[in-house]
């Protein structure tokens, strides 16, 4: 029933794609190209407006010359750093911003739509154009001298149009070289032979403790995203070797920029696809403010509940930003992010699909706070944000074979931030980047585990854990950058953290070099410590696990990058990352507890040990191309190595090892209208441990073979992901269609080997099959 439902809103959306493309080949035979054109004789046309500061100061640039490639349009920055073009044709652009003796800047992938003001808030840095040949080479690729090196950024464009993510920033970034493939259904980021529980992310320098519905506790990832990719002025990815302004955190960082709403006109946008449905709105606010808001409500529990099969998660959410400038050098901004989750398989549908255990679990999770951004006369600023995060969990998970009570968690973390972070440039080339962080903590846990057999069928007796807990971090960081010699820029940083619950203090010194060996090619390195608290719902299992250290990581990272062309950028970067002070469990000597994604709350846990040790080491190569003309894209690959040693002393792969990946991705842009673009990615099988089919079948339950932990491993990974635009331009308002085919050659990718306690032999789980993905967004 589920296959024919995907396959039936997959022939509709095709069926309608054909018919659009039908028109447009029709045009090219004297027919009307499109519905859009047909409506009005009249062009259709909107707005680029803007505003330009210096990258480093955050002071306005008056006196930048902007203009819109491929047009005869010209304009300069006003003495607020301000622009506009009025009247400009609708379609894709580039944008190129140049001053005097700097080198250019161009923005890529600049949408007008018709009746609508496209708003750019650029920040241009300023480096010296020394020689001509430089100018040539330079402006689609913004570098930054605070994070030379395993660093990528992606224009809101770029996040909105990326094939196989359905709208979700984490899987935006899959096909990138130094993610690891976990499972089709999840988004969780594995950077770097880390886990989903060592990524950090901020919107608007405020830090979001997980930005998905269906928050895996204790770890950042999830099933769908949280927020609102329209929303989304560009996403910054570090992984690894990132600066002191970041901690508590082992392997990324992802800084995301919201934009500002619309400071001229109310805007208001419709989206349906096949999860669900979404509205937002923006305007102004008086003559110096703006704001947006979102909501969204899936319906995925309306298909099922229609062909009555099955199960479907029920999810909503809502956000919001509020911006007010008090001045040319004063703005405030308030941000919001709620979601609300609840998932409820019945006892029929488990036992139909062979499942262990039914769940039935509700979850909220969502953040609020204000951002102060304050300029200090031409050379400093910063950003000052005050924060509340919350999430709250209550699940239960009942046995299918007897639908008795095995789990629950009824559980909620509160989190209170205030963070600060400024720069001040102290002439020439030097400059301090430095600010503080206090986070007060509030959680509350109740928790229970029924008696059960473990992997290695021991029989674990019944927990029951009900624990409020107060703690707080606190650090305080600085990072000084300056250019030594014409060509070597250096950036020095040392940070410090305080985690009361082990009442340790931690020192974190951090190093990055970038030299140019010729105008387009240079050479980066990075190295420092990096130190992460343990999930508190880890840590709260038992009180001795206070005497636990902190986990703590070094990284090295060498790069070498090079312009091929001035749109198209090649970086090849190895990397070495050393783990020390992880916990093992000695009730499960093989395992390696952070890589347990499912068993921060629900297995007993009365003994840890700091005694485990993990490494990660390889290298990764990446082609990207930014969009010029009609093409754009991105070609990678990596090989690396994750390995750990656990509380029996000898060193196995990691769970999330794939050994190898290589992906393609990219697009092409047919006319203004139509838009195709597509992922490829085929990554090593990740490990696993063979179940122990003799002793399961007497236990009835599973039991793994442990004496062969992560010795086998699953088939290799590849996938195929396809999606096609469509854009119509009325008067006053834009239409967007579009269709996204995941897996489209249906493979069957594994994503687990399972005991089937119903038919009592090994079974397969596997990974999504051939999935269409269509959907529209209505702007009036």
């Amino acid at each position: 029933m589920e296959k024919r439902c995907w396959g039936g809103m997959g022939i509709v959306v095709m069926g309608l794609f054909a018919a659009l493309h039908a028109g447009a080949m029709g045009a090219t035979m004297g027919a009307p190209l499109d519905a859009s054109a047909a409506a009005s004789s009249t062009p259709q046309t909107g707005h680029i407006a803007g505003h330009v500061v210096d990258a480093e100061t955050m002071h306005i640039l008056a006196g930048v010359g902007v203009a819109i490639q491929g047009t005869s349009l010209e304009a300069t920055t006003d003495g607020d750093g301000n622009f506009e073009f009025t009247n400009v044709a609708v379609g894709t652009y580039s944008v190129r911003f140049s001053y005097p003796e700097v080198l250019p800047l161009t923005k890529t992938d600049i949408i007008v739509k018709s009746s609508r003001t496209t708003h750019l808030e650029v920040e241009y840095r300023l480096v010296p154009a020394a020689r001509e040949e430089i100018t040539v080479s330079a402006g689609y690729f913004e570098e930054s001298r605070d994070q030379p090196v395993s660093a990528i950024g992606f224009s809101s464009e770029e996040i909105r149009r990326a094939p196989g993510s359905a709208g979700d920033v984490s899987r935006i970034i899959f096909g990138l070289p130094s993610l690891g493939k976990v499972d089709d259904m999840m988004n969780s980021l594995v950077v770097r032979g880390g886990s989903p529980s060592e990524n950090a992310f901020f919107v608007d320098n405020i830090e979001v403790p997980n930005i998905n519905h269906f928050p895996m506790q204790g770890t950042t990832g999830g099933p769908i995203g949280l927020l609102n990719v329209d929303f989304i002025e560009e996403v910054s990815f570090y992984s690894g070797g990132f600066s002191s302004v970041y901690g508590d955190r082992l392997s990324s960082v992802m800084d995301i920029s919201y934009r500002e709403g619309n400071h001229a006109r109310h805007e208001e946008k419709a989206g349906l696809n096949f999860a669900g449905a979404q509205v937002s709105a923006e305007g102004p606010m008086t003559s110096n403010g703006s704001w947006m808001l979102s909501a969204q409500k899936s319906y995925l529990d309306l298909l099922v509940d229609l062909i009555g099969t099955g199960a479907a998660p029920r999810y909503a959410d809502a956000q919001g930003k509020l911006s007010i400038s008090l001045s040319d050098r004063t703005k405030v901004t308030v941000l919001g992010l709620v979601g609300i989750d609840d998932y409820d398989i019945s006892q029929e549908d488990a036992v139909e699909d062979g499942m262990d255990d039914r769940v039935d679990t509700q979850s909220t999770e969502g953040v609020v706070g204000l951002n102060w951004f304050q300029v200090w006369g031409e050379s400093a600023y910063s950003n000052t944000s005050l924060s509340h995060g919350f999430t709250a969990y209550d699940t239960e998970i009942f046995r299918t074979s007897d639908e008795t009570l095995s789990r629950t968690n009824v559980s909620s973390e509160q989190h209170v931030t205030l963070r600060n972070v400024s720069l001040v440039r102290l002439g020439g080339s030097h400059r301090i980047r430095a600010g503080a962080e206090a986070t007060w903590e509030l959680n509350d846990y109740d928790l229970f585990v029924a008696e059960y057999t473990n992997e290695m069928g021991n029989v674990v007796p019944a927990s029951a854990r009900n624990v409020r807990a107060s703690e707080s971090r606190w650090s305080a960081f600085a990072e000084y950058g300056t250019t030594i010699l014409p060509r070597l820029s250096l950036n020095l940083g040392l940070r410090g953290d305080y985690f009361s619950y082990s009442d340790r203090v931690h020192i974190s010194p951090r190093l990055s070099l970038s030299y140019a060996l010729s105008p387009r090619s240079s050479v980066t390195a990075a190295g420092g410590l990096f130190y992460q608290q343990l999930p508190s719902v880890l840590l709260h299992r038992a009180d001795r696990f206070e005497d636990l250290k902190d986990p703590r990581a070094y990284h090295l990272v060498l790069g070498f990058t090079h312009l091929l062309t001035p749109a198209t950028k090649l970086t090849v970067e190895a990397y070495d990352k050393e783990y020390q002070d992880m916990p093992v469990d000695p009730s499960l000597p093989t395992m390696f507890v952070f890589d347990d994604l499912f068993g921060w709350s629900y297995t007993r846990r009365t003994e840890l040990s700091d005694a485990g040790r993990a490494r990660s080491r390889g290298v990764e190569l990446i082609i990207q191309k930014k969009l010029k003309e009609k093409l754009y894209g991105m070609v990678s690959g990596s090989w690396s190595s994750s390995r750990y040693k656990a509380y029996d002393g000898l060193w196995r792969d990691r769970l999330y090892d794939n050994r190898y990946i290589f992906s393609v991705e990219g697009g092409y842009k047919q006319n203004q209208r139509w838009e195709y673009s597509m992922r490829w990615i085929v990554a090593g099988g990740r490990p696993y441990t063979p179940i122990d089919v003799d002793a399961s079948a007497k236990a009835g339950t599973e039991i793994l073979d442990t004496g062969r932990t992560n010795a086998l491993r699953m088939p290799a990974y590849h996938s195929l992901n396809l999606r096609f635009d469509r854009r119509f331009y009325f008067d006053r308002s834009n239409l967007t269609v579009f269709l996204s085919v995941w897996n489209a050659y249906n493979r069957k990718n594994v994503a687990q080997y399972y005991w089937n306690q119903f038919e009592r032999r090994t079974d397969e789980r596997y990974q999504w099959s051939i999935v269409p993905v269509g959907g529209l967004e209505y702007e009036f």
